[in-house]
Formats: structure tokens, sequence, C-alpha cells
């Protein structure tokens, strides 16, 4: 029998010296990378570090095979390396038996009965937010999404520990290293050598949000006090190789982690869900149908968040069409083979979940907005076409811990107020997540529903 051997992997077109790719990565990046779905075959190479080949995955059952099947044999890549300048060795940079063991650290954080104790926390900063509202405000919310997302993070992680000041201080900084991580992924690495500006903007940022999540864990030590969060829970966990405590260091580096995940994303998947509903009257009525049927007027409970299915499909139609992933790595560490392929030691692979999940191969009508589309079972998305939260041994810890974030905050907020669009084109940019470039909407109150009694002041929520 003869084998046939497979066709070679096309490269994409455009390629420059030293630079590679970067000129179309840093002009359209999610333009680029859905040219390549269009353009060439599962597997396509493209250049971004010279002298490194990086092969983007394209094919839905290779890139499952990539996470789910090769995940234990396969190092982190490029990306995590690029988030490690910032988060330091965490769980999300960390690759075999190091990301099994701190994986074993966090776990507890984000038990069933961890997270049932959030939800009145979260629900109560989303109430607060609302309250800082006024009627025909013109509101940023991808900044007011950020801003929840990271009193949230406050009470969650932190216990509330940090003031208005630090947290301003942590928001500035954050924005500006996940932007600089996002344009050093397309960057050769020589670039973040130069003497400028922008380097210099982004070491000075990574280390203030290094200092400012330092102190808080410094000042918890000292106090001996155990205020039931998650830093609290890092304070008692303990090494499993060594038996003894995590070091101030190592706890540094997985709250980083908690804070990047629970701000970034969780305020671009808000902000994106809160964009579609006010597209979508019709969506935005069927929610509210549900969430009467359901609550009968009171708040939003743990209980509440699986009682709730298709506000879960809108959020899974909104983490289709607006995932926030545009480029995740992995590395050979030895030749791999990847279907018919076989790739040498030190290949970076990638993947990009937003591409992926816009592909008409994959999705009927893929820019059309339609949480329906997840009762379609004759016809159901293939095996590792949606991948919202990743696969394998590396998805996200927080999955659960996020869509009860996501649930309990849109719940609480579309019951008070809609959103009216100013009629601006919204884009998505993409810098270390995919994020709505800008997102103006002016407030206005909810009809009064069954259950919400009162009569608010002419300019209060």
């Amino acid at each position: 029998m003869t084998l046939v051997a497979p066709p070679p992997i096309p490269r994409a077109a455009g390629s420059l010296p030293l630079l590679g790719h970067a000129v179309q990565l840093m002009r359209d990046n999610l333009g680029f990378i859905a040219s390549l779905r269009r353009d060439y075959g599962p597997l396509v190479e493209i250049t971004l570090q010279p002298g490194t080949r990086t092969v983007i995955v394209q094919d839905p059952e290779l890139i499952r095979a990539m996470l789910v099947d090769l995940g234990p044999s396969l190092d982190k890549g490029r990306f995590f390396e690029k988030m490690g300048q910032l988060l330091g060795d965490s769980v999300v940079t960390a690759a075999g038996q190091e990301h099994v063991r701190k994986r074993r650290q966090l776990q507890p954080a984000f038990a069933r009965g961890e997270i049932a104790r959030y939800v009145d926390i979260m629900r109560d900063e989303v109430s607060t937010a609302l309250d800082g509202w006024r009627l025909g405000q013109s509101l940023d919310v991808r900044e007011a999404m950020v801003k929840l997302s990271l009193d949230m993070l406050a009470k969650t992680v932190f216990a509330g520990s940090l003031d208005e000041a630090t947290f301003r201080r942590l928001r500035r900084d954050l924005s500006v290293v996940m932007n600089g991580v996002g344009a050093r992924i397309m960057l050769p690495d020589w670039a973040e050598k130069l003497p400028l500006p922008f380097n210099r903007r982004f070491d000075q940022a990574r280390d203030a949000v290094r200092a400012t999540i330092q102190r808080a864990v410094d000042d918890l030590q000292a106090s001996g006090h155990d205020t039931g969060d998650m830093l609290s829970m890092l304070l008692r966990a303990t090494d499993e190789e060594t038996g003894r405590p995590l070091t101030g260091d190592q706890i540094c580096s997985e709250i980083l982690t908690l804070a990047v995940a629970g701000t970034e994303t969780t305020a671009s998947v808000l902000s994106w869900t809160l964009y579609e509903l006010s597209r979508h009257r019709e969506v935005e009525a069927r929610v509210l149908a549900e969430l009467d049927e359901v609550l009968q007027g009171r708040p939003v409970s743990f209980e509440d968040v699986t009682r709730l299915p298709y506000l879960r499909r809108v959020l899974d139609e909104v983490l289709r069409l607006h995932h926030t992933g545009w480029l995740v790595t992995r590395r050979t560490v030895t030749d791999t083979r990847l279907g018919p392929w076989t790739l040498p030691a030190g290949t970076e692979l990638a993947y990009c979940q937003h591409a992926l999940h816009r592909d008409p191969a994959l999705f009927r009508d893929p820019e059309v907005f339609d949480p329906d589309r997840w009762l379609d079972s004759e016809e159901p998305p293939p095996s590792g076409a949606f991948l919202p939260f990743g696969a394998g041994k590396h998805k996200c810890i927080g999955d659960r811990f996020a869509l009860t974030e996501l649930i309990t905050a849109i719940a609480t907020i579309v019951r008070r107020v809609r959103f009216d669009l100013r009629g601006q084109s919204v884009r998505p940019v993409a810098r270390a997540t995919v994020r709505p470039q800008a997102l103006l909407m002016t407030v206005r109150r909810r009809e009064e529903t069954a259950g919400q009694a009162g009569t608010p002041g002419a300019n209060s929520l």
C-alpha cells in the first residue's frame, strides 16, 4: 500500500523581510485572519517572528485535535509568552505538569459553592452601577462595562480592599498593557527592544499593574484576616510539591490572571450583548419575558442561572458572533502529527475563535445574530466549530464563573434600562482581545414591569 503524502502547507502571500506579516496584522488583523479562511485550506503558514514557522489551523476537527488530543504534549506558544510579560508564571501561561499543578491550586475558587456565594455580590455591584447612570445620558458602554467588571472583581477577588483611585490607575494601566500585548503578538521580538515611547509606556504600565496587585497581596498577608475572597483562598493554598504556602509573587501572578480575564473579556461580552439587544428589540423582549416568568419580580439568584435558557442562548450567540479571542497559540515541543501533516519541533500553531465562529461553511448566515440557531438539532455545528471557552486541558478554568457573572449582570441591567444606539457604526478591534472600538449608547428607562414598584424621579434609574 502506497501512502499519499499530504499537500504542502501553503504560505500566505505578502510576507516582508524582517517584518513577516506584521504590516497586514497591524493594519487589520481580524480582516487578515478572515482572509486566510477564505483563501487557503485547513492549514496556512504566516510569519510572526523571523525564522519561526507559525501555522494557522483553520479546520475545526484539526483545531479540536490540537487542543484536546495533542494538548498535553504542546507548549503554550507565542500569545501566552507575551501574556507572561504581564502575568508572570500563572495558570494561563504555564504548560505541561506545571499547568496541571497550578490549575489544582485555583480550582477551589471556582467550585459551585464559591460561585453561588458571589452572585449576590455581583448583583449588588451591577445595581450600584445602574444607580450612577442618568436617563438620557450618552454612555460609553464599553468603559462602563470595564468599570463594572472591575467593581465586581474588587468584591469577589479583593473583598473591596482597593480604593477608587487605585482602581482608576489599575484600569488605565491594564488598558495600556492589554493593547501592548496585542501589538507584541503581531510584531517581531526585536521591535520590543527599540527605545520607543510605545515600549516605555508598556513597561511602565506593566510594572505599575504588578505593583498595585502586589500591594493588595502584601496588605492582606500583613493583616492576617480571611476576608472570604479569592485572594484569601490563595493565601491559604499550598504548593502540592513542597507543602508550603504560595509565595507573594505566585499569588500576584494568579490574581493578575483573574484581573485580566475578569475585566477585558467580561466587559467585551457584556458590551456586545447590550449592543445586540439594542439592535434586536424582539430578542430583548423575549429576554425580558423569560426574566419576568422565572424571577416573578425578585432579584436574580444563583439558582436562576440554569433556569434562563433563552438568555443563555443569547450569550452563546454573542460568544459566537463577537468572540473575544483572535489568536490563541500552542507550540510543538517534538515532531508532531496533526492530521496528515508532520510538524517539526518549535512550530507555532494558532487558531482564531473570532474567524472560526463566523465561517459560513460551519454556520448558516454567520453574520446574522440569531439565538435560536442553537435550537437547530438537525444542523448542529461540527465538533470543534464553537469554542467559547476553548477545549482540552487548557479550557478556561473560570467558564462557570464567567457565565454566572454575565447572566447576573445582563438580567439585572435589562430589567431597569434599555439602550438606544446613536447611529454610529460599531467596529470590532483586536488587541489582546476583540472588543468594540467605540460604543456610545443613550440610557433609557425600562418600562415598569411586574414586581418593580415605585416611581423614580425624572432622571433617576
